[in-house]
């Protein structure tokens, strides 16, 4: 009885969510980074064949806008690439969250991942999964953290 109201509920999540990403536009465009509302849809469809790819589920809300606010003010992000980026950087946390055995917070995850793109990676997205965030999954389940 209780299942028929589980596609009404999802669908409403995604547009509360949905909402949430399209408000980061007023804080990203003053880095000259906006997101068109397909372009939010589009994450939100990826944010799902992620987790479903990743067998994660995520309770605490879309982390996509924290990476937004965490990335937009990177040299390396600029308005023509943007969308791509964050489908890259959503992708990238979810694979390292479970990667890491929850040994560490979003928040540290993000922080870590924005430090060493904007520094040693210098913007690319596939240094930082191949090497650095691949050593500290390492090292985290090896319990050095």
């Amino acid at each position: 009885m209780g299942n028929e109201f589980m596609p009404q509920i999802l669908a409403q999540f995604n547009l509360v969510a949905i909402n949430k990403v399209l408000e980061c536009n007023k804080f990203s465009s003053g880095f000259g980074l906006s997101l068109t509302e397909d372009e939010v849809k589009a994450l939100a469809e990826h944010r799902l064949e992620t987790l479903k790819a990743t067998g994660r589920i995520e309770l605490s809300g879309w982390i996509m806008p924290k990476l937004i606010f965490a990335f937009c003010d990177s040299p390396f992000i600029y308005q023509d690439n943007y969308e791509e980026m964050l489908f890259g950087l959503q992708e990238v946390f979810y694979y390292f969250k479970g990667e890491m055995l929850e040994e560490i917070s979003d928040d540290e995850l993000i922080a870590v991942m924005k430090d060493k793109f904007d520094t040693e990676c210098q913007g690319s997205l596939e240094y930082l999964q191949e090497t650095v965030l691949e050593e500290l999954a390492r090292n985290v389940r090896e319990g050095r953290k």
